[in-house]
């Protein structure tokens, strides 16, 4: 580029926005437009920043489908006056969010990269200040006037992520995210590494965007456990409005193979409800058919996940759903890979 790249920073809430009122000894929001004092480091990027914010950040645990949307609508907006994007949310539910905002851009073409962090921002020992510094760093790489990613990412802790691919892992280490079933896409030390051969490559010849918002949040997550019992299953699958079920099953997508357990799935399928196998593991694949015990499963037209997360099964539902497909073509779609999402 001849230009220096712009980044256009949204925060919408989150730990990373926090400081402390060291006369109440509180924490409160921080004033993203006055990022550069804080973070003085950020003028030895070759970029300019820009920033938005929510006008009342919200917690993560509050996240939900209008907030996704809200998001997104900031991203589209401002999508061909800026180069990149880095979204600032809460961890605890950033893959949830990041995942969903994969499924909500078809044919993104610009590094669109969340982060956070475990420690407020204005905190003597914060995390906050290196993921933001190479999340910005990340989304304003470019390489023969095009920048290195073009996909939603998620940068924690030295490591750049596929969005959809990950699950926080833990509440106390910085290190909070893991993707199992993908490498990373870049891994940050002395140098930047970006790892060319696992990035998303977007389809030449579609060049506009096309924003997805008509998202169905119906869904809802079923965790089968040793024990379970046959009303706490049929009382699930009566749920009011219910359009979608995450099936957290063991293993490689293995289930009880009772008859009620298999009768009340396959009576679920035939009203309309879809069901996706996904595993409570939190790496490997559901094989569907592999073992007795999921062989029922693939009978009664269950949709096999694969290899997706819970997170980005929950996503690729709410965005399926609203797209308002018919039966064969929802579990074509779902089981195909989309945004890099399952193998």
């Amino acid at each position: 580029m001849t230009t220096q790249p712009k980044i256009l920073i949204v925060y919408t809430g989150g730990t990373i926005g926090m400081v402390k009122d060291y006369n109440t000894g509180a924490l409160k929001a921080f004033d993203f437009s006055q990022i550069s004092s804080k973070i003085p480091e950020l003028q030895q990027l070759n970029c300019e920043i820009s920033t938005i914010s929510f006008d009342e950040p919200i917690d993560s645990s509050n996240m939900n489908v209008s907030y996704y949307i809200q998001i997104a609508e900031i991203i589209s907006d401002n999508y061909d006056k800026f180069d990149g994007f880095v979204v600032l949310t809460g961890s605890d539910t950033m893959s949830y969010t990041s995942s969903a905002i994969s499924f909500m851009f078809e044919n993104l073409q610009k590094p669109v990269i969340f982060t956070g962090s475990q420690l407020p921002i204005g905190d003597l020992r914060t995390d906050a200040k290196e993921n933001l510094i190479t999340s910005i760093q990340v989304a304003s790489t470019y390489e023969n006037g095009k920048p290195i990613i073009q996909e939603v990412g998620l940068y924690f802790e030295y490591k750049l992520y596929r969005a959809n691919r990950t699950t926080k892992i833990n509440a106390e280490q910085f290190e909070a995210f893991a993707s199992m079933n993908y490498p990373p896409l870049a891994e940050s030390g002395v140098h930047l590494n970006f790892n060319h051969h696992l990035l998303l490559k977007p389809n030449k010849e579609e060049k506009k965007l096309v924003f997805r918002k008509k998202l169905d949040n119906h869904v809802a997550i079923l965790k089968l456990f040793p024990g379970i019992t046959e009303s706490v299953v049929r009382s699930f699958i009566n749920i009011p409005e219910l359009k979608g079920i995450i099936l957290e099953t063991y293993g490689s997508g293995n289930a009880p193979t009772e008859k009620w357990f298999v009768d009340l799935l396959e009576d679920a399928v035939k009203r309309g409800i879809y069901i996706v196998n996904v595993t409570q593991c939190t790496g490997g694949s559901v094989i569907l058919g592999h073992y007795e015990t999921s062989s029922e499963l693939k009978r009664i037209g269950i949709v096999d996940g694969k290899d997706i997360t819970t997170e980005t099964a929950v996503a690729k539902m709410m965005y399926l759903l609203g797209e308002k497909l018919s039966k064969e073509e929802f579990k074509r779609y779902f089981e195909k890979s989309l945004r890099g999402e399952m193998a």
